[in-house]
């Protein structure tokens, strides 16, 4: 009988050392997770309540209710109501008669101040005459009349409304003076300066430095659209064709490998990359419109592409070969399998890929800088003409003019570019949204 060692095993329900071991990586992988996804979760939070609490106020702006005479000697000597006429008073003239109805609407309420004129005058913003001047020449018959408007009040009083200038701040800071907020406060409490909803920075054009109260993201918002057109309808047939003829039709050689090797990289190159391309493609070569929107949305189509491309054929794969070879067998040629089966099959997967990827070109900013759409645009661009809108007059979007508004020196354009990332955000929301919404709407289960 041969003698050999036995090797006792220990029970199941006790653990050895090796099992406990074990047990207490898996634990620290749990805990290292879950403190990854709680420091994410916290970064983001900081990052919102960082951009909200900033640019929440955007969305308020402070005015003032004057009532005023429209002197028919100022404004229309000969007495024609001839616009050609009218149109040769400058704002100039209709800014002295704004502040001389301040001035004298003071009076009458009984609010007396220190200030010379023309600090009371800089109360209001330098937009209110030129807003004064639009509804004169839109109505010359309110002319040798008294009427009563709304005017935007300048950015430091709108900012002593909404906390971000107090008193020990103004006594530092020449453009505002504490006499000012002096007679703010007095017409606030008559009721004739209030803080109200701020449509005007949705629909309203961008202003210079001197007027930030009165910039607005119309234009901006306007350009985006133009630009996220011009993607759809570029990128969405030409990515899609691609995938399916590299998926279906392509045969399976040196070349496809290095097309879709290719195609994998370009997903990954820098964004700026494709704006050193489109300055060199379409404004040098093409000699397109420096600034368009129709070049602004090349270049963001060139670098969508990949990212639709690649979601759309992963898409077609996971279609079952299944649905596939039943087509073929009951006598469907290729085309029509592609086409009446597997593309319909596919199709929630692609628009979900094509609207992520227009949500990302919504958000890039670096390709339109070199392309120059970082243009001063005051007012809304034409219509789709060969010279103007989406192919000719300068523009800009949304991410752009985010960048543009905090390279400025006021204050007031921060909470201004904060304003713009929440409309930008939202629409980036609006977008996701829909992608999932399409997704479970269309897909289908086999």
């Amino acid at each position: 009988m041969t003698a050999h060692s036995t090797k006792k095993h220990g029970s199941l329900l006790v653990k050895d050392a090796r099992t406990q071991r074990r047990n207490n990586a898996e634990l620290w992988f749990r805990a290292y997770g879950l403190t990854a996804v709680i420091v994410g979760i916290l970064a983001l939070v900081v990052l919102l309540v960082s951009i909200f609490s900033n640019g929440i106020s955007a969305f308020q702006q402070t005015k003032l209710m004057i009532t005023l005479e429209l002197p028919e000697a100022k404004l229309d000597q000969k007495g024609q109501r001839d616009l050609d006429v009218m149109k040769k008073v400058t704002t100039i003239a209709y800014s002295k008669i704004l502040g001389n109805g301040l001035i004298d609407q003071l009076d009458r309420l009984g609010i007396a101040t220190d200030l010379k004129d023309k600090d009371v005058r800089e109360i209001l913003s330098k937009e209110s005459a030129a807003t004064l001047r639009d509804v004169v020449l839109a109505d010359p018959s309110l002319i040798g009349t008294t009427v009563t408007m709304e005017f935007l009040v300048n950015g430091r009083i709108d900012g002593y409304f909404k906390g971000r200038v107090d008193r020990a701040s103004a006594e530092l800071d020449k453009n505002v003076k504490p006499g000012q907020l002096d007679i703010a406060d007095a017409l606030t409490e008559h009721g004739l300066m209030y803080t109200q909803f701020n449509l005007d920075f949705i629909l309203a054009p961008d202003a210079s430095d001197q007027r930030p109260e009165a910039a607005g993201l119309g234009v901006a918002i306007l350009g985006s659209i133009y630009m996220m057109l011009v993607v759809l309808f570029v990128a969405l047939p030409v990515g899609v064709a691609a995938s399916i003829y590299l998926e279906e039709f392509a045969p399976k050689n040196r070349l496809t490998d290095v097309i879709e090797v290719n195609i994998s990289n370009l997903a990954a190159v820098p964004s700026i990359v494709y704006g050193i391309l489109g300055l060199a493609i379409f404004i040098n070569m093409a000699q397109f419109n420096q600034s368009s929107p129709l070049v602004g949305g090349l270049v963001l189509t060139l670098m969508t592409l990949p990212r639709i491309i690649i979601p759309a054929r992963a898409a077609l794969k996971s279609v079952p070969p299944s649905i596939r070879d039943a087509a073929l067998g009951v006598g469907a040629s290729r085309m029509q399998t592609v086409f009446h089966h597997v593309l319909p099959l596919a199709a929630p997967g692609i628009l979900t890929g094509v609207i992520i990827g227009l949500g990302q070109a919504l958000g890039e900013t670096a390709p339109l800088l070199l392309i120059g759409m970082v243009a001063f645009v005051r007012e809304y661009p034409a219509a789709f003409t060969a010279d103007a809108g989406l192919f000719g007059e300068a523009s800009t979007a949304l991410p752009v003019q985010v960048f543009n508004w905090t390279q400025r020196a006021d204050p007031a354009f921060v909470e201004r570019a904060s304003g713009a990332i929440i409309v930008l955000l939202v629409f980036l929301l609006i977008m996701n949204a829909l992608a999932i919404f399409l997704r479970r709407r269309y897909e289908r289960r086999w």
